[in-house]
């Protein structure tokens, strides 16, 4: 008895820091297509609106790891690219807020409602990857513009005519965003799965053996 729990004590300790490993390799990956593959807008004010796939990679992390750490690997990626750009800093609390719930809301539909991990049918999959993108991405194209607008006009003090005129393109690029950003998810993530699967790089499919759903 004791070297069962002694066993499973081991095993819960070796995935969480494996978890805690492909967080910090998500967050880094949110980072890099963020920082590098972004077509930046530049809008007045100094402030900027980019079309950019970083949205792409936090769904795709909270599919892989669960809505929490795929929802911090996200705000931490994506928080750090905009501390570290001096048009996008200002707005890097807002952005940890943001993909943090995205991660959430994605976890939420993937793993607590679909339970997508618990199943072997390939469409059942593809159905509810989509579904928990566009619920994580939609709310997205809604709430980045509306926290954008409050945020600019009453924590940066911008004028309300300049936070209309930036929310109205921020929600214009949003949208692209997360069209771009659902199709490319879902491809990435229904065609990595069954390789991570075999490979035991993320957790698997309903089985107390070290292979149990997010």
């Amino acid at each position: 008895m004791r070297i069962e729990k002694g066993s499973e004590t081991i095993w819960k300790k070796k995935s969480n820091s494996n978890k805690l490993a492909q967080t910090a390799l998500l967050a880094a990956l949110c980072y890099v297509s963020f920082t590098y593959l972004q077509i930046k807008i530049p809008m007045p004010g100094g402030d900027a609106t980019s079309i950019h796939i970083g949205n792409a990679f936090c769904v795709l992390a909270a599919l892989l790891l669960g809505g929490l750490y795929g929802g911090l690997a996200g705000a931490i990626g994506m928080g750090i690219a905009d501390i570290m750009d001096p048009i996008y800093i200002t707005g890097a609390p807002k952005t940890f807020f943001l993909k943090l719930c995205i991660g959430l809301i994605v976890g939420l539909v993937a793993h607590r409602i679909a339970r997508i991990n618990e199943s072997t049918d390939k469409k059942y999959v593809w159905k509810w990857s989509l579904i928990a993108s566009i619920a994580g991405l939609g709310f997205n194209v809604i709430a980045d513009p509306l926290a954008g607008y409050f945020y600019k006009m009453y924590i940066l003090g911008q004028p309300q005519q300049m936070a209309e005129v930036l929310a109205k393109w921020s929600t214009a690029a949003t949208f692209v965003n997360a069209v771009i950003s659902t199709v490319l998810v879902c491809a990435m993530y229904n065609a990595l799965r069954p390789v991570l699967l075999k490979s035991g790089l993320i957790t698997g499919i309903g089985k107390k053996n070290g292979l149990t759903a997010v």
